[in-house]
């Protein structure tokens, strides 16, 4: 968590100008009262912290209510793999309890004597956070300042790595207090690219109420769009939508994900291998290598390592569909973790970390590392992660590509622990890259094969 007491409060709006006061009306709430309300499990509070006449500050604060959530299932809230951040962080759910504080400001219908007001712009200033979010820096900018804001990111420090995933956002601009709210009201679900509830036509008529005026004209508007509506058959139902035309060259090429290309470069590498009958996946996540690892000719036993309970329901999921083909070998599905010994894991032809490593903290590798190639002793050890140098052509700064990624290594930083870690085992390892290749920065995936070195 960002040690800062502003990142406790999600949102922070501050107006300044001649007649800054009449945000109480627009807001329709008294400044000499605390407002404080339940909304759906969370306390909503709203209070004062300055009001002059030239000047206005008014917070925000979201409360999960502790009782309402021991009352939901252990599996709603897995906290297993990576824990669930959402009651905690300014996402759909912050605005879904703030809406009716908002509301009025937000339809721009206080008391008729102060309408004229809800036109009149202010140098708005507007701060919330955290935000978890899986996009960059950049990315967060090219959002607001189309608007005319003035953007500014801060991450503050966690006790798990020096700079936190989460984020604190300020925008500054000249905005109607409306405008701005409904800028919020669209944005912050963008940025946190989650949404608590169903995604149907109501969404689609709130996007289209809160965008208009300014959606139609953003360049981000394809992104905003895919983000907020997610399924196509609510996106194109959009009157911000627009059909992109299908060119000749998107038809007969077809974009092959980096993800996929690390699978199919796992898969070839375990085909050409002498001995492949037992494969253990390890933090398997969701299943999609191990059902892969299913149809390949010659493996009689995949172990699907994975602590998460509701990683492991859709990795269930996944292989009861490719059951229906006769050809496919069904991996078992088992609880574990990297932490703790498992005398089931012993001794078996293959195992895979698919891009696990960069989420477990760089200092507790060498003991894992140990215990994989001198207990569980396979006979190949395939592991893959992120070159960092690569995130040059991502355009990312020091942003790493995942807000749960410990680290990123470099190929040089990579390959040197890999060496270290067979000084005391008997393996040799090389390396090679997955995804296309820069002649600088190399490929984006790089990838490591311990290999068991035969016996003299």
């Amino acid at each position: 968590m960002i040690e800062s007491e502003v990142m406790k409060v999600h949102l922070a709006l501050t107006l300044k100008g001649n007649g800054a006061k009449v945000t109480s009306f627009l807001l329709a709430k008294n400044p000499e009262n605390l407002y404080e309300r339940s909304e759906k499990g969370n306390v909503v509070r709203l209070v004062y912290t300055t009001f002059s006449t030239e000047e206005v500050k008014v917070l925000l604060y979201v409360k999960p209510d502790p009782i309402e959530l021991v009352k939901n299932s252990a599996d709603f809230y897995d906290i297993t793999h990576y824990i669930n951040d959402r009651e905690f962080a300014t996402s759909s759910i912050f605005l879904s309890g703030i809406r009716k504080a908002l509301g009025t400001a937000l339809n721009g219908k206080p008391k008729e004597e102060y309408t004229k007001w809800v036109k009149h712009p202010f140098e708005i200033e507007a701060s919330f956070g955290p935000v978890a979010s899986d996009l960059r820096d950049q990315n967060m900018i090219e959002l607001f300042e189309p608007m005319g804001y003035r953007v500014k990111i801060e991450r503050g420090q966690s006790f798990i790595r020096d700079n936190s995933s989460a984020r604190l956002i300020t925008v500054t601009g000249v905005q109607t207090l409306q405008d701005c709210l409904k800028h919020l009201f669209i944005l912050i679900p963008v940025l946190d690219n989650y949404k608590h509830y169903f995604i149907d036509e109501r969404e689609l008529e709130k996007l289209e109420r809160y965008g208009e005026g300014w959606l139609e004209t953003h360049p981000q508007k394809e992104l905003i769009l895919k983000r907020s509506l997610r399924f196509q058959n609510i996106l194109a139902k959009s009157k911000f939508y627009e059909k992109e035309p299908v060119t000749d060259k998107q038809t007969e090429i077809a974009k092959v994900r980096l993800n996929d290309l690390r699978y199919q470069t796992i898969i070839e590498t375990i085909k050409q291998l002498p001995h492949k009958a037992s494969i253990v996946d390890l933090g398997a996540g969701e299943g999609k290598l191990s059902v892969q690892l299913g149809f390949v000719d010659g493996v009689k036993e995949i172990l699907s390592i994975e602590p998460s309970n509701h990683s492991r329901l859709k990795a269930m999921e996944r292989f009861e569909q490719a059951n229906q083909r006769r050809e496919f070998l069904e991996p078992k599905l088992l609880s574990g973790s990297l932490f703790y010994f498992d005398e089931r894991l012993m001794g078996k032809d293959v195992m895979i970390l698919c891009e696990v490593i960069e989420h477990i903290e760089a200092n507790r590798l060498d003991q894992i590392f140990q215990m994989i190639l001198t207990d569980y002793f396979p006979n190949v050890l395939i592991v893959t992660t992120p070159n960092k140098e690569y995130n040059t052509v991502y355009e990312m700064k020091d942003e790493m590509r995942h807000g749960d990624h410990r680290f990123e290594w470099t190929r040089k930083q990579f390959q040197q622990k890999c060496k270290q870690w067979i000084e005391a085992a008997p393996y040799e390892v090389t390396f090679t890259g997955i995804g296309e290749d820069h002649s600088i920065y190399g490929q984006p995936t790089q990838m490591a094969i311990f290999s068991k070195k035969a016996v003299k």
